[in-house]
């Protein structure tokens, strides 16, 4: 986003879930309540993290999930950096979200580009994100970002989505 093109990846093969999850064991919460999750290809990995999700944000992922996968037909999903990424096969990654102590960070990658921006702001003038608090997920708002955001070029960081 920063405007450099990325190098060119071999595509990731779809992973499986980490075997400390499969034997039952829940994964490591990290700073915040984030779930560690192993850096995974599909929708496994993105399930497993949403179960994962402390207390009322698990619903919150959830709901996050359904709103993507309804509005985007043919949406990619990986966990990177313990994240949740969704994009599209030639287009890039469009949305994160992340847990923090009180509430679930929604990242719009090409976020400046949406109307209305979102109004949380950092280094990259391309991302701009919203905090999801306990109770307050707009979903009419968040699916218009989302199928705004898939219709747009996303960020092609991690491999050649």
């Amino acid at each position: 986003m920063s405007g450099k093109p990325a190098k060119p990846r071999k595509p990731a093969q779809a992973s499986t879930v980490a075997s400390s999850e499969t034997a039952g064991q829940k994964p490591k919460l990290l700073s915040g309540g984030n779930p560690q999750i192993p850096k995974g290809d599909g929708d496994a990995p993105v399930q497993a993290y949403i179960s994962a999700m402390p207390g009322w944000k698990s619903e919150v992922g959830r709901r996050l999930d359904d709103l993507i996968v309804r509005n985007v037909p043919g949406v990619r999903k990986a966990v990177r950096w313990n994240s949740p990424f969704y994009g599209l096969e030639g287009q890039g990654w469009f949305v994160s979200y992340h847990v923090l102590t009180r509430y679930v960070r929604v990242t719009f990658l090409n976020g400046s580009s949406l109307s209305p921006i979102p109004s949380g702001a950092g280094k990259d003038e391309d991302s701009r994100w919203h905090d999801v608090y306990e109770g307050e997920l707009d979903e009419e708002r968040m699916e218009a970002w989302i199928r705004q955001s898939a219709a747009l070029p996303g960020w092609r960081g991690f491999d050649t989505l």
